[in-house]
């Protein structure tokens, strides 16, 4: 029975929505009145200039071609209407697209998952135009419709997510393990492959038009690594690196850009420990998920972004919501401990919040 016995767990949910989001925001506000600055100065920070400039004029910039096509496009589409910025429909869209994640989540694992989820520590890209709630949505809810066999519905929504963030490749991967270790005949098996070429073909689309437009079938790979020094490196070279970037004194410190570094590890380790509960446990499909995420970014120059991605990975939180549930009514201090957990995310989310709203390095 859940900890949270005696309430009903989707209210506990939209609950757990809408105090997380207005944690990140009351910092918006304070930051507004304290330093003066307008709420288009607070969001309009890093990879969200990206999306808005792709939303308004293209790929126009040099090595734009990094960002997949999907998000922007959402950006411009609410453009027609009066007064309606991308940067406003971005924020817009993320806001509700974290509601639907959650509710994908809650779908799959229960409460516990979800209310996880909403409290994660990077949670501020899901209310502000980064891919993260956009994507989350779509992967979140192939996944779930993977899970109750409506495989065309999932492969559409996994399009979508192709369409969104490069990490859509990695979904088509663990959502073809599902396929094959999924219950059925030979014949079941195959017509689930097939549906995936829709994602795939997403994929494709896109890397024929940077051939076509930029003349490189490596165009987007090509862009990575000038734009943001993600080309290969073995993982102990990349280890280093980002040790080095992480160590107090060094370049990167004085940027105040250390301590995200050294998350950055962090996140790793706790990938890397979810790949293996995933096997441990027979999750093959979780396991591709989350294990081809953090070996390719393990691959790159350093760990970056890891902090983000930690929120598309959803077998992490339906192990951190195993917290909250157990048989039989939870002693009182076992009660106050997962509060004083709660708080403790929110604290860690305003933090969080507060960087990327200074425009400090936030991951």
């Amino acid at each position: 029975m859940s900890a949270l016995r005696g309430h009903r767990p989707a209210r506990l949910v939209v609950q757990a929505w809408l105090g997380s989001r207005l944690v990140m925001a009351l910092v918006a506000v304070w930051l507004m009145v304290t330093q003066h600055r307008g709420l288009t100065e607070l969001i309009n920070n890093w990879d969200v200039q990206h999306y808005v400039g792709i939303a308004e004029n293209g790929y126009a910039e040099a090595n734009s071609i990094a960002f997949f096509p999907g998000w922007p496009m959402l950006l411009r589409l609410p453009s027609a209407i009066p007064g309606v910025t991308p940067l406003l429909a971005g924020t817009v869209i993320a806001l509700l697209a974290s509601g639907a994640a959650a509710t994908a989540l809650y779908r799959l694992y229960g409460a516990p998952a979800a209310i996880a989820w909403l409290l994660a520590p990077a949670a501020v890209f899901t209310m502000v135009p980064y891919t993260e709630s956009a994507f989350c949505a779509a992967a979140f809810w192939a996944w779930e419709r993977a899970s109750s066999k409506h495989w065309t519905a999932a492969a559409v929504l996994a399009g979508v997510a192709m369409s969104i963030r490069v990490s859509g490749v990695f979904l088509i991967a663990a959502l073809a393990v599902l396929a094959l270790t999924q219950n059925g005949r030979s014949k079941d098996r195959a017509h689930r492959l097939l549906r995936l070429l829709i994602p795939v073909a997403v994929l494709l689309g896109y890397l024929a038009y940077l051939r076509v437009a930029f003349g490189s079938w490596t165009a987007w790979l090509d862009a990575q690594a000038a734009g943001w020094s993600r080309q290969f490196a073995w993982p102990w070279i990349s280890l280093q690196h980002t040790i080095e970037a992480a160590t107090p004194g060094s370049y990167y410190a004085q940027m105040d850009w250390s301590s995200m570094f050294a998350l950055e590890i962090v996140s790793v380790a706790v990938g890397a420990l979810v790949t293996l509960i995933s096997l441990f446990r027979k999750k093959w499909g979780e396991a591709v998920w989350v294990g081809t995420q953090v070996a390719a970014f393990t691959t790159s120059y350093w760990f970056m972004s890891v902090n983000r991605a930690v929120l598309l990975w959803f077998p992490l939180w339906e192990l951190v919501g195993r917290v909250g549930v157990t048989k039989g009514r939870l002693p009182k201090w076992r009660v106050s401990l997962l509060w004083l957990l709660v708080v403790a995310a929110l604290i860690v989310q305003a933090w969080w919040a507060y960087r990327f709203f200074t425009s400090a390095w936030a991951s």
